[in-house]
């Protein structure tokens, strides 16, 4: 009967040469050398998986992290652009309120002007150039805020933008949409209209340009 015993290195070797003979010392030296190396290179093999994994973490988290800081600045710029814009419109708009009120100031000064009799004209000199002087101050007022009349001519095509139609008729010679009467100018401030200004309207729908 076989005693059975642990089996070493040796044998090991043995078996899997089958060969049949014993290896010498040197021989199973360098067979165990052989299998240190082979798992160390399976160990840097699994570090590097590893390391490529971390590596591919990492980027990953670094670009969300620059998407982030992207959108941040540039969500900080909108911001600063629309702070910039209202503080713009601010400064130019703010005093809209008190340009109409001015408007209809500067509008009962046309309205006194024109109302004087002409046999009074010569003894109220003074009190017109008064009248008159404080007008061209107010439009020298209006002018530094952007304020500016909007005085439209016979002949000019309707703009709904900046007229606005008291009347319409079929005046014989014009065009329909044209302007054929001016009753009072408008105001705007910037690019805002203040007031429209007030006109008649050609509803004419004879030949262009017929003249009787």
């Amino acid at each position: 009967m076989m005693k059975e015993g642990k089996m070493t290195n040796s044998d090991n070797i043995k078996n899997e040469e089958g060969l049949g003979h014993e290896l010498s010392e040197k021989e199973i030296e360098e067979a165990i050398e052989e299998g240190k190396k082979v798992a160390l290179d399976e160990d840097l093999l699994d570090d590097n998986i590893l390391d490529e994994a971390n590596s591919d973490l990492l980027a990953e988290e670094v670009s969300d992290l620059k998407d982030k800081l992207i959108r941040s600045l540039a969500d900080k710029e909108n911001l600063r652009k629309r702070a910039e814009k209202e503080r713009k419109e601010a400064e130019i708009y703010g005093g809209t309120k008190l340009a109409r009120d001015l408007v209809s100031v500067y509008d009962n000064m046309g309205r006194a002007l024109e109302n004087i009799d002409e046999n009074l004209k010569e003894q109220a000199k003074p009190l017109i150039e008064g009248i008159e002087l404080t007008q061209r101050e107010l439009i020298s007022v209006f002018k530094k805020h952007k304020i500016e009349k909007i005085e439209p001519e016979i002949g000019e095509k309707f703009d709904p933008k900046w007229h606005q139609a008291m009347f319409e008729s079929p005046l014989p010679g014009s065009k329909k949409g044209e302007i054929i009467q001016i009753m009072v100018n408008g105001f705007r401030i910037s690019d805002r209209l203040l007031r429209a200004a007030q006109v008649g309207v050609s509803s004419f729908e004879g030949d262009e340009g017929e003249k009787n």
